[in-house]
């Protein structure tokens, strides 16, 4: 078998194609996820921190600052070591909201599978009372 008929089997093999369908939703699902924390919990932290927190202008300057520059952008520009701790602490609230959803996702199909395929399975009987028909039985032999 040629190296171009592996490939293609390789290609069109539904777990590849199904792992190309997770790649290119999960991008989409990224950017509505960073939507959802910039434009909504974002905003909303802020009214309940009293108003004004921009996390993404949140930094620390690590070098001499000789002009005594205060913005962000005015900072990268002149080249002096910045820690953006805001922007850190933005990805990471991105990745917690992220992660939940995903969680009650599988949570729901893992639910929803469950009650398709699976009948529930009758309770087991006690040891007690099983020995106990297991003498009537017995019993009923010898009568």
């Amino acid at each position: 078998m040629s190296i171009i008929q592996e490939f293609k089997e390789f290609a069109i093999k539904g777990n590849m194609m199904d792992l190309a369908i997770g790649v290119i939703i999960g991008g989409a699902f990224g950017k509505i996820v960073d939507s959802l924390v910039k434009d909504i919990i974002m905003p909303l932290i802020s009214v309940i921190t009293g108003g004004g927190v921009d996390f993404s202008q949140k930094f620390i300057v690590l070098g001499a600052n000789p002009n005594n520059l205060q913005s962000l952008d005015a900072l990268q520009k002149a080249g002096i070591n910045v820690l953006t701790y805001g922007n850190f602490l933005t990805i990471l609230i991105n990745f917690i909201i992220l992660a939940w959803v995903v969680f009650l996702m599988v949570k729901l199909l893992n639910r929803l599978r469950r009650d398709k395929n699976v009948p529930e399975a009758p309770a087991a009987t006690p040891e007690d009372v099983q020995l106990l028909r297991e003498i009537r039985d017995e019993l009923k032999k010898k009568a």
